[in-house]
Formats: C-alpha cells, structure tokens, sequence
C-alpha cells in the first residue's frame, strides 16, 4: 500500500490527445502539472459533499497562481442532469471562461462524468483534469474520455467523447468511502480482471478482506492494473468503434437493472449481477465452461458484490436493453467470454436464450 512518501506511479493513455493517469498517496501536488501552463481560470466543479478534498485542490491550484472558482454541485447521479449541466453554463458565462481556461472534476464518477461533459461542451471543448474520489472513478468513469449524463430514458444517453489533460487518483481518498461503496467499485476491477488481466483475479482470490478494503495490501496494484487495462483498450479505440466494448462486460444487463431501481442500486453491483449474467448467457451458448462461470460467482461473492437479481419481472428489463449502447438498429450485442481474458461478440440471441439465462441469476 501506498504512503503520502511514495512517488506516483503514472499509467500513459495514448492516441491523438495523450495523458497520464497519476496514482498514488497524497498527491494533491500534482494536480497544477496536469493543468498545465497559459490557464487563468479554473473551474473546480466538485461534490458538494466533499469540502474536506475539493478545498485542499482549490488551494494546490490557487498557490500555482490560478484564479480557482468553486462551483459545487450535487452528491452521486443527482449531479448527472441536464438542469445542473445547464447551471453550471451559466457560471461559466459569469466567469468569462475561455478556450484557454480549465474545468477541474473532482468527485465520483458521476461528478466526473458531469464536469468532463461540461468541458466537452463548453465553446465545443476546453481542458480538463478529473480528480476520482471513489474507487468506480478511479479504475472506470475518469479514465477513457467517455462523458455525458442522463435522462428518463436512460443512463449515459446523452455525451461526448473528450479526453482529459490529466487524471489524478489520489488513494488517499478512499479511507474516506462508506464501504459498500468502495465494494461497488471492485466490481470494474473484477471486470478487468475477466476481460484482459487475469492477476487481478489472483489477487482476490488470495486476499478478499484485503481486497475489499481500502488498507488493504494490494490496493494500488490493483488499481494500477484496472487503470493499465482501460487505458490499453481506450488507446486503441476512443469512440467505441470495436475493441473499447469489452470494457462493458456486464453492463447490458446493470444498465437495465439501474434504471428499473431509478438510479439507487449501486453501479458495481448492477455490474456483478451483469457479469454473472454475460457468463450464463456465454455458457448456454457452448462459448464459455462452467468452470468460468462459477469463478464469477466466487470470486464476486468473496468481496460482498451480489451475483443474483431477482426484483424485477424480465420484460421489463428486456425492454429497456433494447436501447442499450453496443444494439445495432433492432440487434442486441453482448460482450461475452470465450475463455478467461478472451472477450467476444454475441449477437442477437435468441428471446428463449436471453430468458433461460435471467433465470440464472434470478434469485
């Protein structure tokens, strides 16, 4: 485990607007060196929650001679509205944000999510650098340029792709975290472990309670491993054209789970239950062993991620995976297992098939 006396480690995301993922312990120094230099204003736009980490970052950024702006916004995916969005337009019309300005995220995923929608969208795209909060942010929703928020119809409809100038992860942070919120985040570690670096299973395997705390002693390579896998994959293919969908194992199924439960289930949560869910569906169709799929099970269970999901009628559901991101017109696409660390494409399966895996994970 990291000490505030360790150096940072940095994972390089590359492709036509590079930058480097800096993870380690009380590294709040490093933030102005992501922004950069030729900034004047810094939007700071920050879970109003967490006054305890955005008024440090103010004051890292404020003592390299930024004029900084706190622009505090809802907790969790409250944030994630186009009423916020809006607002937080407005401010910067007041502050007279420019192209050479700065918008800094520092929260959850969601947070994040919003403040980098927010320099997508802000005269067509201004800088920004995402400080995660959470370990989901860390190891998922600040990594890759994906942004955006939603609305009724549902989660992450509405975005852009614009990658960050920096991304802090600071470890610090996560002593902090209610706990099944940090075991929320396990589940896209878990995710990586299963698509691309199967160490990260072993990990796990060999340390659960370890894993399932912020203390605990692989923590950083963990997260050094998840953030590793993500950036390999984004590299290759920022706007989701082919390779970048195996980072949604799992999240056909969550995404309905979440918006059938109006945004209060957990995000990892819904992520096990949909990885469990990919699993099944792979070994009816004869592409992955059972072997696999009870590895699911086990190691999602060790750490306290649910692997069943049974409070909601399946039409419903179904429904609602129709609009899902990878579906082509009317064919539904799932990411899917052929093997450990070997992810596939499985397209328009049957209704019958579909259900008979549901009823998998039914509980």
């Amino acid at each position: 485990m990291s000490t505030p006396g360790d150096a940072p480690s940095r994972v390089h995301v590359g492709g036509a607007d590079p930058y480097d993922v800096v993870i380690g312990t009380g590294v709040l120094g490093e933030l102005p060196g992501l922004v950069g230099q030729g900034v004047r204003t810094v939007a700071l736009v920050h879970d109003r929650s967490l006054p305890e980490i955005a008024r440090p970052a103010a004051e890292a950024l404020e003592q390299a001679g930024y004029r900084v702006e706190a622009l505090p916004v809802p907790a969790g995916e409250a944030a994630k509205e186009a009423g916020v969005l809006a607002g937080l337009w407005s401010r910067f019309a007041e502050l007279g944000m420019t192209r050479s300005d700065a918008i800094v995220g520092v929260g959850g995923g969601a947070t994040t999510d919003l403040a980098g929608f927010a320099a997508a969208s802000w005269l067509r795209g201004v800088r920004s650098v995402l400080v995660p909060t959470t370990l989901l942010g860390m190891v998922d929703a600040a990594v890759g340029g994906k942004t955006g928020i939603n609305i009724p119809e549902g989660k992450n409809l509405v975005g852009a792709f614009h990658p960050p100038a920096g991304v802090l992860c600071d470890l610090g942070t996560l002593r902090t975290m209610p706990h099944e919120d940090y075991i929320s985040g396990l589940a896209e570690i878990v995710k990586a472990g299963f698509i691309a670096d199967p160490a990260i299973l072993d990990l796990v395997e060999d340390d659960p309670r370890g894993a399932a705390s912020p203390a605990g002693p692989h923590t950083r390579e963990l997260v050094e491993r998840a953030v590793r896998v993500k950036a390999e994959v984004v590299s290759a293919d920022l706007k989701e054209a082919g390779l970048r969908e195996i980072l949604n194992y799992g999240h056909t199924l969550a995404h309905a789970i979440e918006k059938a439960e109006d945004y209060r289930f957990r995000h990892g949560h819904a992520v096990a239950i949909g990885m469990v869910y990919a699993a099944e569906l792979a070994a009816l169709t004869g592409r992955l062993g059972a072997d696999v799929v009870e590895r699911h099970r086990s190691v999602l269970a060790s750490t306290g991620l649910p692997t069943s999901y049974g409070a909601r009628d399946w039409p419903a559901l179904r429904a609602t995976m129709t609009i899902d991101k990878k579906s082509r017109g009317s064919l539904l696409r799932f990411v899917v297992l052929d093997g450990l660390a070997e992810p596939g494409r499985l397209e328009g399966p049957g209704e019958d098939l579909l259900e008979a895996a549901y009823r998998k994970v039914a509980g």
